[in-house]
């Protein structure tokens, strides 16, 4: 879902600063003919491909700390996040109109440094805020796309163990911890089975049913979480009925998805 979020968000980004590009172009020629074709093509192509460059940063600020973290200091990330932001979309613009320039025998001047700066991070600084807001809302909007009203399969797991197979319904199953070269499943009535396998390749195959990785350690059934409780530094614990399992600040998606079971 996350790969989802940034290529559908980074695809309408680049149609949308791609329109506002072309109308800049187009206004230029119609106010100021006197540019000719190459000048304003030149800058506002260079402005396209430099910010669609970096457009990367403000996804990595993102996952460190969406607008839904807990605790919300962690928002503060965000002020550096725009700063070089800004800083490596002008760069990359003047390098480029720099060498398309040197290309065509001429010299491009970026002028007085920080009248354009503070100009550019005007423009950029909102742009980055869009950009943040459109992660969360396309996030939230690909969590919470309506499932289909038709009843499923009931959903059955295999748990093997050597030679012996005890066959399970996900949905009676709470967690899943890692045991060494084991995991162990939690099972809703108590037992615990064991099956050797790492956790990351039971995070491949039960994530698309539902499964979250809440820790390094552990995966949970959201279906059957009871309680969500803080435990300070940005630390959740996750009752499922009787048992109790952590949910690590380095998984702000398995929190987010969980507030909104």
């Amino acid at each position: 879902m996350l790969r989802q979020t940034f290529l559908y968000c980074f695809g309408i980004a680049a149609v949308i600063v791609g329109v506002i590009n072309v109308i800049n172009f187009l206004t230029m020629r119609h106010e100021e003919p006197g540019y000719g074709v190459a000048g304003p093509l030149v800058w506002e192509a260079s402005s396209w491909v430099s910010l669609m460059a970096f457009y990367w940063i403000p996804w990595v600020v993102w996952r460190l700390a969406p607008p839904t973290v807990r605790p919300r200091w962690k928002l503060l990330a965000h002020f550096p996040g725009v700063a070089i932001f800004v800083l490596a979309h002008v760069y990359g613009f003047v390098q480029i109109r720099t060498f398309l320039y040197w290309l065509g025998g001429d010299h491009y001047n970026y002028g007085p440094f920080f009248p354009h700066f503070l100009y550019e991070f005007s423009k950029d600084g909102l742009g980055y805020v869009v950009i943040v807001f459109g992660y969360t809302l396309v996030e939230h909007l690909l969590r919470n796309r309506a499932p289909s009203t038709a009843p499923g399969p009931i959903q059955i797991f295999d748990i093997r163990d050597g030679a012996k197979l005890t066959r399970v319904r996900l949905d009676d199953v709470l967690a899943v911890a890692s045991a060494g070269n084991y995991v162990e499943f939690v099972l809703s009535d108590g037992r615990r089975l064991m099956m050797r396998s790492p956790l990351s390749a039971l995070e491949t195959e039960l994530s698309p049913r539902g499964f979250l990785r809440t820790h390094r350690s552990w995966l949970v059934n959201p279906a059957r979480m009871t309680a969500l409780k803080p435990e300070g530094s940005g630390d959740y614990e996750v009752e499922l009925g009787p048992l109790k399992v952590p949910l690590s600040r380095r998984f702000p998606d398995a929190l987010a998805r969980l507030r909104g079971a």
